[in-house]
Order: structure tokens, then sequence, then C-alpha cells
């Protein structure tokens, strides 16, 4: 099997400057879109959703995997939803963890968010909108939120079609990655042609240096390299990459 990294890690680092660059440029370049731009490229507000993954307790506050950068993200999302909530739109979905207690995922991360735990509860800023009871919650068992949840149904069983979709959430790499791709790829698959949007300063993951993980005996996690990493992989697959929906 061929080494990807090169004779040396210096080889290898210089190989790949220009790309790391590239990354750079790309973050550097995003710019913010307009919610009412979107509502009015759908036709409607009908025709927008917002799905968050994952903000939930066992990410944000509480538990071995809960983690400081994503519960940066509890304003900027919160405030989406009120914003797009104010506009108009009513198509909002929150995909979860859900875990028994025997879950096979536990084999690759530690047991988190398990059933009837504080850990699998939504955040406390999401319960406290106004209009929550309209929000479709849809737990999962795996880092996919299309496999065996009811999300596809969620999303073509509608009178009025969908035309665009933000996706929000964490983490970055693992299932918010799971989700965009899904609904792109389906997307793609059926001939929907979903506008398929990621707000950067929505999306978020963790981090876990390579000495802490060799100590604890965890695989590592460098949460910047990662982030851009994935959100320029997403891009690469048609999923639109904006710095923030305002």
């Amino acid at each position: 099997m061929k080494k990807v990294i090169m004779e040396t890690l210096g080889d290898f680092v210089d190989k790949h400057i220009p790309f790391f660059e590239y990354l750079k440029e790309m973050e550097e370049g995003l710019v913010p879109l307009r919610l009412d731009e979107i509502i009015t490229e759908a036709g409607g507000t009908e025709s927008v959703a917002i799905i968050s993954v994952d903000m939930i307790e066992g990410f944000c506050r509480k538990g071995i995997l809960s983690s400081p950068r994503v519960m940066g993200l509890i304003d900027p999302i919160v405030n989406l939803f009120k914003t797009a909530y104010e506009k108009g739109v009513k198509n909002f979905a929150l995909t979860q963890d859900n875990h028994p207690l025997e879950a096979e995922e536990f084999g690759s991360f530690p047991p988190h968010c398990t059933t009837g735990s504080d850990e699998a509860e939504t955040i406390k800023e999401l319960k406290d909108l106004d209009f929550f009871d309209k929000i479709t919650v849809i737990t999962k068992n795996t880092i996919s939120s299309g496999i065996d949840t009811g999300l596809e149904k969620w999303l073509i069983d509608r009178a009025i079609p969908l035309k665009k979709i933000i996706v929000v959430g964490d983490c970055t790499d693992l299932c918010t990655y799971q989700l965009a791709m899904f609904v792109k790829l389906l997307s793609n698959s059926r001939g929907y042609k979903w506008d398929v949007i990621m707000p950067a300063n929505c999306v978020e993951t963790y981090d876990l240096p390579v000495e802490i993980a060799r100590n604890i005996g965890a695989i590592p996690h460098p949460g910047d390299f990662m982030q851009i990493l994935f959100l320029y992989h997403m891009k690469l697959n048609g999923i639109r990459l904006v710095e923030k929906i305002a």
C-alpha cells in the first residue's frame, strides 16, 4: 500500500502548501447571505427549511463529549431559528442522538446521549422558543441523520416542495457532514434540485490534541483543521457555503 505521508513530514507539508493556502482563501472569502434572499429565491417561506443536528445537552454542557466549541453554536443557531420564524419560515427539524445503552456506536465513541438521559435532551435555549412545539424532533442512533430516522419522509412528504434547505449544528466533520451530504445526495439522486446551504458560523466541531488523546487512549481530533477541511469537502460536493445568514 502506498504511504500517504511522504519520506518526511516536511515533504508532505511542502507539497500541499498550495492547498492549505486555498483553504485559507476559501475561509476568508466566505460572505454573508441574507435570509430574505433565500426566501425570495425559494419563492416563499413554505419552500425553506432549517435542519439542526445534535444541539443537545450531551454535546454542549453535559457528558464526556460536551465541548465549549459546540456550546458556542447556541446563540447563532437560536438567533437563526428566531429570525427565520419571524419571517414566516415554519419548516424546522432537529435531528438528535438518542442511543440505547448497547448502541453499536459506542464501539467507536464513548457512551453518550442515551435514551432518557439529560444528555439526550434538546438544549434549553431551543426548548424555550415560543414555537418549539412546532419543531419536528427526529431521533437517531448513528452519526447519520438519514438512516432509519424518517428524515427523508419529512423532507419530501409535503404539499409544497422544499427548495432551500439550511443545515446547521455539530459536529462539522461527523453528524453535520453526514446530514448535509444525505440531503444533497438525496437531492442529486432524485433530481429535486435542492439548494443546501451551510452558514459557517452555525457549525462547529470539537478539539482533542494528540498528547491528550494519547494519554486517554483516544483518537486525536484537531478541531480547527477538521472544521475547515470538511467545510471544503461539503463545498466540493455542491453545498453552498456562506459566512452566516443574516
